[in-house]
């Protein structure tokens, strides 16, 4: 009989030091997700801004010294990401993909003009900046025309403060709501306990030497749960590098570095504080506020 409860004890103890280690693993990985992308923000944010193209096309009679000049010019030209000339060939080629019928047979002639998609560095993607370039541009006289996405530049800047305060405020809250979690985990924990800490009292020992193996009990939980939330998120951060090289989330290794380690500082330091606290709170109970 003895030996039933015993293994149920052990059971018990051992579900209730697994779900401690779930639930600091599940908050501090997600506030570790959390971090990596309140870091990358402006990375992410800049990447989606390069991907914003402006066409420039140059009128028939442009000749293949205008081309090239206009080529060297680009290749040294502050705001130019990356370009790529499209030949009027090749423009006609990927229209009677996109359409299915080679449209040149009923016009006899190739309408299209040989142009340049320039990708622009992120801090000239907006609408002041991008003015500025088309008025640049425009100057030279082989120029058509200056394409681009007005209203994309305009939703995408202003939808990115938004998006930056509501993260700012986000992780404030969710910072906030892990620490209340992680603290209710370990309070249950040590409620369960509550007998034990009080009949330790009542034979002489001392508040700290009781205190003493709660806290180095729950130290080693969260060192184990942000131990485990550290390697989740560095499997996640080789997983968009790999699928998403372009992003370059891997470059700013200082300040992953800094929310790995916080990760893991604040799995040990949120158990001290929240078990000290519980502990505290049962020691200073009188025996008939136990039940």
């Amino acid at each position: 009989m003895s030996s039933s409860f015993e293994k149920f004890q052990k059971r018990r103890v051992i579900t209730s030091y697994f779900s401690v280690v779930l639930s600091i693993f599940l908050v501090l990985f997600l506030l570790g997700i959390l971090g990596l992308f309140v870091i990358n923000s402006k990375r992410l944010s800049d990447n989606f801004k390069e991907e914003i193209a402006m066409t420039v096309f140059f009128k028939t009679e442009a000749t293949d010294s205008t081309i090239a000049a206009f080529t060297s010019e680009l290749k040294t030209a502050a705001f130019a990401k990356s370009f790529e000339y499209v030949s009027k060939e090749e423009a006609a080629k990927k229209h009677m993909k996109v359409i299915g019928e080679d449209f040149m047979q009923f016009l006899g002639v190739n309408p299209l003009q040989n142009s340049f998609d320039i990708h622009l560095k992120a801090d000239y993607v907006t609408n002041a900046g991008i003015a500025k370039i088309e008025n640049r541009l425009r100057k030279n006289e082989m120029i058509a025309d200056v394409v681009y996405d007005k209203q994309l530049v305009t939703l995408v800047n202003d939808n990115i403060k938004n998006i930056s305060m509501w993260i700012l405020i986000i992780s404030c809250v969710f910072a906030l709501v892990s620490v209340l979690l992680i603290n209710s985990s370990l309070r249950l924990s040590i409620y369960a306990n509550r007998f034990i800490i009080k009949t330790m009292q009542m034979v002489g020992a001392t508040k700290s030497f009781i205190r003493k193996p709660f806290i180095q009990r729950s130290v080693l939980l969260g060192l184990i749960g942000s131990a485990l939330a550290v390697f989740a998120l560095i499997g996640v951060l080789v997983y968009i590098q790999t699928t998403f090289p372009n992003l370059g989330i891997m470059e700013d290794k200082l300040a992953i570095t800094v929310v790995l380690l916080g990760v893991l500082i604040l799995g040990v330091v949120i158990t001290w504080i929240s078990t000290f606290f519980a502990t505290q709170r049962f020691l200073n109970l009188r025996t008939d506020d136990l039940y």
